[in-house]
């Protein structure tokens, strides 16, 4: 048989599942099936008390539909749920705390680019940083862990899947001397991620530990907004040497980034900086600089927690043309003046050791 999504929903369908006695397919274990150009992903969402016997059936799934003729590569996660006999108390628990960050091997740096709210121009700073800072001779990985929203391809200018050579290591793509890894290369552009937090997790942490990201100085990782599981298990499960906040001068956006500085601060993070974003815009046709959304409150909160305000950006149509583009306007108009403001913080960061 040749791969498609009915011949691998055939084999998991033989495949009986080890508590219900139906098949596992039946069962509704399996999450997130795609079957594209001979790469077949999904994950097999399993209660935590059964690891051990879903085991062997995931190793049964991963041979036979191996078998099938196209398959070039089969990527199976298996997460797992508890499921508590008494109400559950939903107070945090040290006990239920992962037992520690690791270092992922070749990555000397870790950085978050985080923003309490969307649409702040979190990913559109974290592009350009990694460009920024691969221009300045830095090795830089970028992961694009904004799950539900990921846009880092489009603005790089990446296409294609990655390949998997064994059906476990992934190797990431690369442009602008940036080595990346996105959801959004695995899944189809209109395709919307409804995934619940342990499958979050899991993808997560394949990222993290499965991507072959090769020797990096600083790994830029751009995260979704809010304080979620995302979030947690980035600080949780890697060593997180810093955070970077993003917000507009806004009252509204502040109230949200002081969410996501205190979540860092309760996660022991140490916070690098903040960026105000679309800090002002100068008219293209007369010269008039106006701040829309305000101007000085994230240098007010930035003063406030004693921590640097690493630039103010503005807000300028080139910066939106270039994001759209696939190229970043650190690369496409590299001597503009919002390039410059990039260019501004990677070199301090540079200058003070955080990549």
């Amino acid at each position: 048989m040749s791969a498609s999504r009915e011949t691998v929903l055939a084999i998991l369908s033989s495949l009986e599942d080890p508590i219900s006695g139906t098949s596992i397919n039946e069962a509704g274990i399996i999450k997130a099936l795609t079957v594209d150009e001979g790469a077949v992903r999904f994950v097999m969402e399993v209660s935590g008390s059964h690891v051990d016997a879903y085991t062997a059936i995931k190793d049964a799934a991963e041979m036979q539909i191996n078998a099938l003729e196209g398959v070039t590569s089969v990527s199976v996660v298996m997460t797992a749920h508890s499921t508590p006999k008494a109400p559950p108390d939903l107070k945090p628990s040290r006990s239920a705390e992962p037992s520690g960050p690791e270092k992922i091997p070749g990555v000397d740096r870790i950085i978050a680019i985080a923003s309490g709210k969307g649409g702040v121009g979190k990913s559109t700073v974290a592009s350009n940083l990694a460009c920024a800072l691969a221009a300045e001779g830095r090795r830089v990985g970028l992961l694009d862990a904004d799950v539900y929203g990921p846009s880092q391809p489009r603005m790089l200018g990446v296409s294609g899947r990655p390949a998997s050579p064994d059906g476990k290591i992934i190797l990431p793509m690369r442009n602008f001397g940036v080595t990346m890894m996105s959801l959004g290369l695995m899944t189809n552009d209109d395709q919307a991620v409804v995934w619940r937090g342990p499958m979050l997790m899991g993808a997560l942490q394949q990222m993290l530990t499965q991507v072959q990201w090769g020797a990096l100085d600083v790994l830029i990782v751009d995260l979704p907004p809010g304080t979620g599981d995302v979030q947690m298990t980035l600080a949780q499960k890697s060593q997180l040497n810093g955070a970077i906040i993003v917000s507009t001068p806004q009252d509204i956006a502040l109230l949200d980034a002081r969410k996501g500085i205190d979540m860092f601060n309760q996660l022991g993070t140490p916070l690098i900086g903040m960026i105000e974003n679309m800090s002002t815009h100068v008219c293209s046709a007369c010269g008039h600089e106006e701040h829309l959304f305000g101007h000085g409150g994230v240098a007010a909160e930035a003063e406030k927690l004693g921590v640097p305000l690493l630039a103010e950006i503005p807000l300028h149509i080139d910066i939106r043309i270039a994001a759209d583009g696939g190229a970043p306007i650190v690369v496409s108009k590299p001597d503009s003046a919002p390039a410059a403001a990039f260019r501004s913080i990677a070199k301090d960061l540079i200058a003070k050791g955080h990549s």
